[in-house]
Protein backbone atom coordinates (compact mmCIF):
# COMPACT_ATOMS: atom_id res chain seq x y z
CA UNK A 1 0.00 0.00 0.00
CA UNK A 2 1.24 3.19 -0.83
CA UNK A 3 1.45 5.99 1.47
CA UNK A 4 1.48 8.97 -1.19
CA UNK A 5 -1.62 10.78 -1.85
CA UNK A 6 -2.27 13.50 -4.56
CA UNK A 7 -3.81 16.55 -3.82
CA UNK A 8 -5.16 15.20 -0.54
CA UNK A 9 -7.04 12.23 -1.47
CA UNK A 10 -7.71 9.60 0.38
CA UNK A 11 -7.28 11.85 3.38
CA UNK A 12 -9.55 10.24 6.09
CA UNK A 13 -8.27 9.11 9.14
CA UNK A 14 -4.89 10.04 8.46
CA UNK A 15 -4.81 12.51 11.54
CA UNK A 16 -3.48 15.27 9.03
CA UNK A 17 -5.39 18.33 8.92
CA UNK A 18 -8.64 18.82 6.62
CA UNK A 19 -10.27 21.32 5.05
CA UNK A 20 -10.02 24.75 6.33
CA UNK A 21 -7.33 23.92 8.06
CA UNK A 22 -5.10 22.15 5.60
CA UNK A 23 -5.77 25.50 3.47
CA UNK A 24 -4.48 27.59 6.62
CA UNK A 25 -1.62 25.91 6.73
CA UNK A 26 -0.75 25.48 3.01
CA UNK A 27 -1.29 29.82 3.19
CA UNK A 28 0.88 29.47 5.62
CA UNK A 29 4.03 27.73 4.35
CA UNK A 30 3.60 30.33 1.10
CA UNK A 31 3.93 33.54 3.53
CA UNK A 32 6.55 32.15 5.30
CA UNK A 33 8.35 31.88 1.60
CA UNK A 34 8.10 35.21 1.48
CA UNK A 35 10.09 35.94 4.23
CA UNK A 36 13.10 34.00 3.31
CA UNK A 37 16.18 35.70 3.83
CA UNK A 38 18.27 34.13 0.41
CA UNK A 39 20.65 36.30 -0.74
CA UNK A 40 23.21 33.82 -1.68
CA UNK A 41 20.85 30.86 -3.07
CA UNK A 42 17.97 32.92 -4.25
CA UNK A 43 15.71 29.87 -3.29
CA UNK A 44 13.11 30.47 -0.89
CA UNK A 45 11.54 28.08 0.73
CA UNK A 46 8.59 28.50 4.03
CA UNK A 47 7.52 25.91 6.19
CA UNK A 48 4.64 25.47 8.41
CA UNK A 49 3.99 22.88 11.38
CA UNK A 50 0.58 21.98 12.93
CA UNK A 51 1.19 20.87 16.07
CA UNK A 52 -0.44 18.16 17.79
CA UNK A 53 -2.79 20.88 19.90
CA UNK A 54 -3.71 22.83 16.52
CA UNK A 55 -1.41 25.60 16.25
CA UNK A 56 0.98 26.67 13.65
CA UNK A 57 4.22 27.36 13.65
CA UNK A 58 5.66 29.13 10.13
CA UNK A 59 9.69 29.36 9.17
CA UNK A 60 11.78 30.27 6.40
CA UNK A 61 15.03 29.32 5.43
CA UNK A 62 17.76 32.40 6.80
CA UNK A 63 21.05 31.99 4.73
CA UNK A 64 24.66 33.68 5.99
CA UNK A 65 27.58 34.64 4.13
CA UNK A 66 29.12 31.57 5.82
CA UNK A 67 26.91 29.13 4.13
CA UNK A 68 26.92 26.16 6.45
CA UNK A 69 25.79 28.84 9.48
CA UNK A 70 22.27 29.10 7.57
CA UNK A 71 19.42 27.29 8.65
CA UNK A 72 15.91 25.76 6.54
CA UNK A 73 12.61 26.79 6.76
CA UNK A 74 11.48 23.02 8.19
CA UNK A 75 14.09 23.46 11.22
CA UNK A 76 13.16 26.88 11.69
CA UNK A 77 9.18 26.11 12.09
CA UNK A 78 10.35 23.12 14.40
CA UNK A 79 12.81 25.63 16.25
CA UNK A 80 10.17 27.92 17.10
CA UNK A 81 7.39 25.39 17.86
CA UNK A 82 9.92 23.72 20.23
CA UNK A 83 10.84 27.23 22.27
CA UNK A 84 6.86 27.09 22.54
CA UNK A 85 6.54 23.89 24.11
CA UNK A 86 5.26 21.65 22.02
CA UNK A 87 6.84 18.46 20.79
CA UNK A 88 4.02 16.37 19.11
CA UNK A 89 3.34 17.43 16.02
CA UNK A 90 0.59 16.21 12.95
CA UNK A 91 1.90 17.92 10.01
CA UNK A 92 3.92 20.36 8.00
CA UNK A 93 3.63 22.11 4.78
CA UNK A 94 6.37 23.33 2.59
CA UNK A 95 6.60 25.65 -0.19
CA UNK A 96 9.45 27.17 -3.02
CA UNK A 97 9.34 28.37 -6.17
CA UNK A 98 10.42 25.28 -7.82
CA UNK A 99 7.94 25.34 -10.56
CA UNK A 100 7.78 21.86 -12.42
CA UNK A 101 9.16 19.86 -9.11
CA UNK A 102 7.36 19.14 -5.78
CA UNK A 103 10.11 20.80 -2.85
CA UNK A 104 10.95 18.03 -0.48
CA UNK A 105 13.47 18.64 2.60
CA UNK A 106 16.62 18.04 2.71
CA UNK A 107 18.31 15.38 4.44
CA UNK A 108 18.79 17.34 7.70
CA UNK A 109 15.63 18.52 7.73
CA UNK A 110 14.16 14.83 7.74
CA UNK A 111 16.60 13.97 10.51
CA UNK A 112 15.23 16.36 12.52
CA UNK A 113 11.90 15.73 11.35
CA UNK A 114 12.03 12.50 12.77
CA UNK A 115 13.66 13.21 15.86
CA UNK A 116 9.67 14.00 17.02
CA UNK A 117 7.90 11.01 14.99
CA UNK A 118 8.07 9.39 11.80
CA UNK A 119 3.83 9.05 11.53
CA UNK A 120 3.21 12.44 10.75
CA UNK A 121 2.15 13.92 7.58
CA UNK A 122 4.44 16.45 5.07
CA UNK A 123 2.36 18.56 2.65
CA UNK A 124 4.97 19.04 -0.79
CA UNK A 125 3.92 21.67 -2.48
CA UNK A 126 4.25 23.29 -5.82
CA UNK A 127 3.53 27.21 -6.68
CA UNK A 128 0.70 26.68 -8.62
CA UNK A 129 -1.16 25.09 -5.55
CA UNK A 130 -0.80 21.37 -5.99
CA UNK A 131 0.45 19.20 -3.42
CA UNK A 132 1.33 15.95 -2.77
CA UNK A 133 1.35 14.08 0.79
CA UNK A 134 4.14 11.74 2.14
CA UNK A 135 4.78 10.22 6.09
CA UNK A 136 8.09 10.89 7.53
CA UNK A 137 8.47 6.91 7.16
CA UNK A 138 8.47 7.21 3.28
CA UNK A 139 10.83 10.91 3.31
CA UNK A 140 13.18 8.60 5.43
CA UNK A 141 13.13 4.98 5.63
CA UNK A 142 15.06 2.66 7.64
CA UNK A 143 15.06 5.55 9.75
CA UNK A 144 17.00 6.49 13.11
CA UNK A 145 14.94 8.19 15.76
CA UNK A 146 15.29 8.19 19.97
CA UNK A 147 13.77 5.09 20.58
CA UNK A 148 16.61 3.45 19.15
CA UNK A 149 18.96 4.44 21.70
CA UNK A 150 16.73 2.71 24.39
CA UNK A 151 18.04 -0.96 22.25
Amino acid sequence: KSLTRACGAGMEGSGGPQGERLQLLLRRCREAKACAYCPYSRFPVGAALLTAGGEIFSGCNVENACYSLGVCAERTAIQKAISEGHTRFRAMAIASDMGTDFIVPCGACRQVMREFGKDWDVYLTKPDGTYIVKTLDELLPLSFGPEDLKK
